[in-house]
C-alpha cells in the first residue's frame, strides 16, 4: 500500500526530508532481497544482519553518504555450471537504510554467511540535556550538574 503525501505538503514547511524518508521507506519494503534484520542491542547500539550466502567481501560494498547506508553486491562472472536446481540467489542488490542523526558506522563483518553491520547513536556532549544552575539574585550560582542522555 502507497500512501500520497500531497495534502501535508500542502500544509507543511520543512518537512522535506521527512517524505522522503518516508517516500523511501515505502520502496524500501516493496524489494525483499537480500533478506535481513535490524537488531537493537541497547539504547544506543544497533546492529544489521543481511544474509549475503555466495558473496565474499570482494563482491560487497559498503558505503555512507550523509545519513544513508548504502550495501550493494555484484556477483563476480564465473563459468556458468548446470544447475539442477537453483534455489540460493546471488542476483545483484542495492538495499539502503536511513540512519538518523550522529548513527555511525563502527564496523562490519562476514560472519556464518552473514554481513554484520555494527552501528552507535553518539549524541555529542553539546545536545544531551544538562540541568542549568539558578541564580538567587546575590551572584552566586551553584554548579551546573550533567545528566547523561
Amino acid at each position: 500500500m502507497r500512501y500520497d503525501w500531497t495534502p501535508l505538503w500542502r500544509s507543511t514547511i520543512g518537512f522535506d526530508r521527512l517524505f522522503d524518508v518516508l517516500d523511501e521507506v515505502q520502496r524500501a519494503s516493496e524489494e525483499s532481497y537480500p533478506p535481513y534484520n535490524i537488531e537493537r542491542l541497547d539504547e544506543n547500539r544497533f546492529q544489521i544482519s543481511v544474509a549475503l550466502a555466495g558473496f565474499t567481501p570482494d563482491e560487497v560494498a559498503l558505503t555512507m553518504e550523509q545519513n544513508v547506508l548504502t550495501l550493494e553486491g555484484r556477483k563476480a562472472d564465473k563459468d556458468e555450471k548446470t544447475f539442477l536446481h537453483r534455489g540460493i540467489s546471488t542476483r545483484s542488490f542495492k538495499r539502503q537504510f536511513t540512519l538518523a542523526d550522529h548513527v555511525d558506522i563502527k564496523g562490519a563483518r562476514f560472519e556464518n554467511g552473514l554481513l554484520v553491520i555494527e552501528l552507535q547513536r553518539e549524541i555529542p556532549e553539546t545536545m544531551k540535556p544538562r540541568r542549568i544552575a539558578i541564580s538567587d539574585g546575590t551572584g552566586k550560582v551553584s554548579q551546573i550538574e550533567a545528566k547523561a542522555a
